[in-house]
């Protein structure tokens, strides 16, 4: 892999209840015989608090699979027989793997739940944000598939590539396990991007290569299994959005920095969930399914929003006017983003899967900051009073008051309100009201959820605003103020930052092809068709050797001159050398074959040459249509550094939502494949 060889390896892993912001630390070689990606992951026996919940997960995840399978085996039998024994023994042993797939869920979710774990360990009251747990994938073996395509179609010994096929072992293990920080980060975009080059060489598009993936889902553990490398790249995708979750709610939010690096991660893990959504349809599991991928991009977006009233909270620091009716705008702005998110998880295809502490946190999260704009609306009114000195700033209020609200309440004009303190303190003390209940409400629905009353730090930050409220509605209360409390209007709501889709850079991470010793992408690919390698001896006559030569990496036979001693040792016009008396030239330049050329001795030299004939059928043809006019992934993946003119067949092609905008395809003359020299320089040289 291209990476400073003075990059340290960042393997911690931070946990809400261990003091150490360490995951036990892989032990690494010191004779400097550390090879391929110098990015690990955290150990899987380091018994940290998340590693641990990481253990009993796959573990459920396991089991929920295993149950799966017996209660299928068991439906086939139900189905099949006839005699009515054997029926009524299969119905009572589904109805045992039911209850146990049901106890596995319910287990599961509480897993799912527990938020706790991932929150920061600073001693700062703040509200927990919702992270995402890692979908969990079985190990896959991908060297007996590979070894035998690297015999079958490149005709090389697959034994000269073990030192590859270990390395892309490695990678995939080690991103199984990422560290909660932007070494997994990093971890996961490396083998994400690394997946674009295994399906240009090993992933044909007429057969698979047989290799199975396989996959849990994030919070029902329900595992799903495909052959397409779409479907494994999908899964790394959602890991990265869920790992941004992570490293959003570790953050410690008292201070601005901590808010600003929590934003950026809620961000990037919005981005990773709406680009999942975008490129992906008919997903095999839930989690990546079109409704829940648009959920979990809302809930991102409103966590991000949360952050910003934190921001907003920390950098007020005066009680004026217009920063206490900001304060409260900002306020009601959470809690309707927080609403959007209620309603999307009560739609009827998520109702039932998103984990009942999350829909409760959510709920409970609209009605606490429904409570804090009218919080903030009340001391804005009661605790200030125009003085002398701003009277000059006293249309600047009255304006800011008059878009205070979703519509103007009943009773005296708003300017005359905030000019009257009598009238001040009775539309104040409607907002403590409203406050209070939808404090109480917020308490309610907490208390409702039995996950949620374990979260002392919620428990804490409901019960001491909530006394806030109490406490100013009590000093605003007279003994003989024996008027009924108006109903205060609603708050409009309105944010300084609209929270943006941050998508994610995954150029960040250059990556080197693992097998990039195949040869280069563009002619080396598993699209690709060419015959046997062909040894071709040559010798060098007075008037040359008779061949044109063009490009580089490969270096092709642009031309063969009738007659001469190329064409009667059999090399044709579209060959490709790939080695010169034994030596390797597949990535050699023009100027290096030339001078292997003009080295040669006495009694010649000896060419390796193969002919493309072309790529893969009239599929291929189509894919290189679509993905020329709407393949944004190749785009991308070939300007992250990969070879020049490779093929750009799209690699999400599992049900990938594509757009017809025209294109072209690449040309080619007679029987040999023609490709686009991007990369060639225009002069020819004719030896």
């Amino acid at each position: 892999m291209e990476e400073p060889a003075t990059r340290e390896l960042e393997m911690s892993l931070s946990d809400g209840n261990v003091t150490s912001d360490d995951d036990m630390p892989l032990t690494l070689p010191t004779d400097g015989s550390l090879s391929g990606s110098i990015r690990k992951g955290c150990d899987p026996f380091a018994q940290t608090q998340r590693s641990k919940l990481q253990h009993r997960r796959a573990r459920i995840n396991q089991q929920i699979n295993k149950e799966m399978r017996m209660r299928a085996g068991a439906e086939n039998l139900f189905r099949a027989t006839t005699n009515n024994k054997v029926k009524e023994t299969v119905a009572l042993e589904l109805s045992f793997v039911n209850s146990n797939l049901q106890l596995l869920k319910e287990e599961l979710e509480e897993l799912n739940s527990n938020m706790e774990v991932y929150q920061t360990d600073s001693e700062a009251i703040n509200v927990p944000m919702i992270p995402l747990g890692l979908k969990e994938t079985k190990e896959v073996d991908f060297t007996v598939s590979i070894q035998d395509f690297i015999c079958e179609h490149y005709g090389e010994d697959s034994a000269l590539y073990d030192k590859e096929l270990k390395e892309l072992m490695e990678l995939r293990q080690a991103m199984r396990t990422p560290s909660r920080n932007q070494a997994g980060l990093e971890l996961l975009m490396e083998y994400y991007n690394q997946l674009y080059y295994l399906d240009q060489r090993f992933f044909p598009l007429h057969r698979n290569l047989g290799v199975h993936f396989h996959w849990y889902d994030s919070l029902t553990g329900v595992p799903s299994c495909q052959r397409t490398l779409a479907f494994e790249k999908g899964s790394v995708l959602f890991n990265i959005g869920a790992l941004y979750t992570q490293i959003g709610a570790r953050q410690d939010r008292s201070a601005t920095a901590g808010i600003d690096r929590a934003i950026d991660a809620f961000q990037r893990a919005a981005g990773a969930f709406n680009y999942l959504k975008d490129n992906f349809s008919n997903a095999p599991s839930l989690d990546m399914s079109g409704p829940s991928l648009c959920m979990l991009v809302r809930l991102m977006v409103s966590q991000v929003q949360e952050c910003v009233f934190e921001r907003v909270t920390l950098t007020t620091r005066d009680t004026h006017f217009t920063s206490q009716l900001c304060l409260a705008q900002e306020a009601a702005r959470v809690s309707d983003v927080y609403l959007l998110v209620q309603q999307t998880m009560t739609q009827p295809l998520m109702k039932d899967y998103v984990p009942f502490s999350w829909a409760s946190m959510v709920q409970v999260k609209s009605e606490h900051f429904r409570a804090l704009s009218h919080y903030y609306a009340a001391v804005a009114l009661c605790d200030h009073t125009l003085s002398a000195e701003e009277e000059e700033c006293d249309d600047e209020a009255e304006k800011a008051f008059l878009q205070l609200y979703v519509s103007s309440p009943a009773g005296p004009p708003l300017g005359q309100v905030l000019r009257d303190p009598e009238e001040r303190r009775k539309l104040g003390k409607a907002h403590l009201r409203r406050a209070v209940i939808r404090h109480e409400e917020a308490m309610r629905v907490h208390s409702l959820c039995k996950i949620l009353r374990k979260m002392d730090i919620l428990q804490d930050v409901l019960s001491l605003t909530h006394k806030r409220s109490l406490d100013k509605y009590s000093e605003l209360d007279r003994e003989d103020d024996f008027d009924e409390t108006e109903e205060a209007p609603e708050i409009q709501s309105q944010t300084h930052q609209t929270p943006d889709i941050t998508p994610t850079n995954f150029s960040t991470v250059q990556v080197t092809d693992i097998f990039q010793r195949l040869g280069p992408l563009s002619v080396f690919c598993a699209r690709a068709r060419w015959g046997p390698v062909r040894v071709i001896g040559l010798q060098r006559r007075e008037g040359g050797m008779g061949l044109t030569l063009r490009g580089d990496s490969p270096v092709l036979v642009a031309g063969v001159l009738p007659g001469g001693c190329a064409a009667e040792a059999g090399l044709r016009e579209g060959d490709y050398i790939v080695a010169v008396d034994g030596q390797d030239s597949k990535w050699a330049k023009h100027a290096e074959v030339v001078q292997m050329l003009k080295n040669c001795s006495e009694r010649g030299v000896e060419l390796s040459v193969v002919t493309l004939h072309s790529h893969d059928t009239q599929q291929e043809r189509r894919a290189i249509l679509l993905s020329h006019s709407s393949d944004k992934e190749n785009t991308r993946q070939r300007g992250m550094g990969g070879a020049k003119g490779q093929s750009s067949a799209s690699l999400l092609n599992w049900n990938r939502k594509k757009t017809r905008e025209g294109g072209g395809v690449t040309k080619r003359l007679g029987s040999t494949f023609s490709l686009s020299f991007g990369s060639i320089r225009d002069t020819e040289a004719m030896y």
